[in-house]
């Protein structure tokens, strides 16, 4: 066994597992966590009607996990990094590479990744829609195959589609760096940013981002709504332990959109196709049940409908989550998790700092006194106020996969 100052928590894990023929599920609701639109009022998630995940919080532990630290609003690819037991801070990866493995492109060395947003410009050249309306998928295929035109000296440039306002840029040249500032600056009525790098490499990069978003507007003019473009996420391809490394499981992921795929593959887990629908993620989940020990469903709607200020939309997807839970407990894993990567409160319209409600049921849980699945509920249960990422030490313990430390 290595000493303990030599140990970093993933070492400690890979000394202390065990083998076992226990499943484990981690259920995660894109942006949970939620808050009253008035003071005084209800969130979403204590406005939803949930019998199950509150059949689910009697019958478990409950808490409130922290994405990152007290007070840090986290993207999505930090916040599951910290589900999956990776110390968001220790690994920082940009969502560009995030979006570019979920759609299974294969980023090279001399690659610079990059999430790419469809907007819209007003005359004055200020964005009026940070998403150009949600285009539907064909319209941004459209739109992508404009940006394909442009071309820069010196590099290549490959543009993919993803979903909706989404698309992937990838820069692949000599020299390239991926300190670069995103050029979304996350509100309307302003322009988008001008791209400036923190070193030559990256300096470089912002040169090539320039010169490519000024055509973008102009091959783009003719596209309605989508009228312009916002990056955000440069990166690089970063090293990573896997989790089968880190873990011992055999992991595979149920996820539609391309991004979370994207983390999970970075991971090492089993990308497996679900299509498009909640049912056809849990019916997924069903087929390949003895072919791993690992499960992770991501549930995008909480996310963008609370994004989209809609309150009650928001309501709506908690309650349709709620009810596909019997058909996962049916299958009777061994740990059965659910949580949020981060909160995404509709009166907020973003992603939030605050805690995340979460549940774990087991046969070996030390149950609390929650009764319901909500915010100031968990607030009172048995795993208190956590950072996420030990969710995963807790799993694997609860799966009777982690032996004893020390004699």
């Amino acid at each position: 066994m290595r000493k303990l100052y030599d140990m970093n928590i993933h070492d400690l894990i890979r000394d202390l597992r065990e083998p076992a023929k226990s499943k484990i599920v981690l259920l995660v609701a894109d942006g949970l966590g939620g808050l009253p639109m008035q003071p005084g009022g209800l969130t979403e998630l204590e406005t939803a009607n949930t019998p199950n995940l509150d059949t689910c919080a009697r019958d478990g532990v409950t808490g409130l996990s922290i994405p990152v630290l007290p007070g840090i609003t986290p993207g999505s690819g930090p916040g599951h990094l910290g589900l999956f037991g990776y110390d968001p801070l220790e690994y920082r990866i940009g969502r560009g590479i995030l979006e570019a493995l979920g759609i299974n492109f294969q980023v090279g060395a001399k690659d610079v990744a990059i999430r790419g947003n469809f907007c819209t410009l007003g005359p004055d050249g200020k964005i009026t829609d940070r998403r150009a309306g949600r285009p539907t998928n064909e319209k941004n295929k459209a739109a992508v195959e404009k940006l394909r035109t442009i071309k820069i000296p010196g590099v290549e440039l490959f543009v993919e589609p993803v979903k909706e306002h989404r698309f992937v840029l990838v820069i692949r040249g000599e020299g390239l760096g991926d300190r670069v500032n995103d050029t979304d600056p996350q509100q309307v009525g302003v322009a988008p940013l001008k791209a400036e790098g923190e070193d030559e490499p990256s300096k470089r990069t912002a040169d090539v981002v320039n010169k490519f978003l000024a055509e973008a507007v102009k091959v783009l003019a003719d596209q309605g709504p989508i009228s312009g473009a916002t990056l955000r996420g440069f990166a690089t391809y970063p090293k990573i332990a896997t989790f089968a490394d880190v873990y011992g499981l055999k992991a595979a992921a149920i996820a539609v959109y391309p991004m979370y795929k994207g983390l999970a593959r970075l991971v090492g887990m089993d990308i497996l196709d679900p299509g498009q629908t909640l049912e056809g993620q849990v019916k997924k989940l069903e087929e390949v049940w003895a072919d791993h020990d690992f499960f992770f469903l991501h549930y995008k709607y909480t996310d963008s409908t609370g994004e989209d200020g809609n309150f009650p939309a928001k309501v709506q997807m908690i309650e349709k989550l709620d009810a596909v839970i019997p058909d996962i407990r049916k299958l009777k894993p061994d740990v059965f998790i659910v949580t949020g990567d981060h909160s995404t409160p509709s009166k907020l319209k973003s992603h939030s700092w605050h805690p995340v409600p979460t549940l774990l049921v087991s046969d070996v849980c030390r149950q609390d006194e929650v009764t319901q699945f909500s915010e100031r509920a968990c607030l009172r249960g048995g795993l208190g106020q956590f950072q996420a990422k030990h969710l995963m030490l807790l799993a694997m313990a609860n799966a009777g996969r982690l032996g004893k430390y020390g004699a």
